[in-house]
């Protein structure tokens, strides 16, 4: 129920064109294939439910460093956690070696589904 409630807001947020943004953790990953069918990219991300193509700017909260990062794969199934990001995007983000990092993810361009 969750991520029902979660995926409508979202898609209310951004047909309306309003600034929606999330905060949670993120954790990042690598080396596999994506749920489109493409490797890992650089600046590539996880999440649950904005189409494939999306940009999103993720801000590291702790220290405020910010990336642009394309959908391009669901998830995370982890709970608590709000979006996946690339290895290169999580050091940009200065928090690879951590692990997780509490961000804030503000939507750029929402690709048409």
């Amino acid at each position: 129920m969750k991520r029902f409630v979660f995926g409508a807001a979202a898609l209310v947020a951004l047909s309306c064109n309003a600034e929606a943004a999330w905060v949670g953790k993120a954790s990042y990953y690598s080396g596999r294939r994506t749920a489109n069918g493409a490797h890992v990219g650089a600046f590539t991300a996880a999440h649950r439910t904005l189409p494939f193509g999306s940009q999103v700017r993720v801000t590291n909260l702790t220290n405020n460093r910010s990336v642009v990062v394309t959908i391009n794969d669901r998830g995370p199934f982890r709970g608590g956690r709000v979006i996946d990001v690339s290895t290169s995007a999580a050091e940009a983000l200065g928090f690879r070696s951590a692990g997780l990092a509490q961000v804030m993810i503000e939507p750029i361009s929402v690709a048409e589904r």
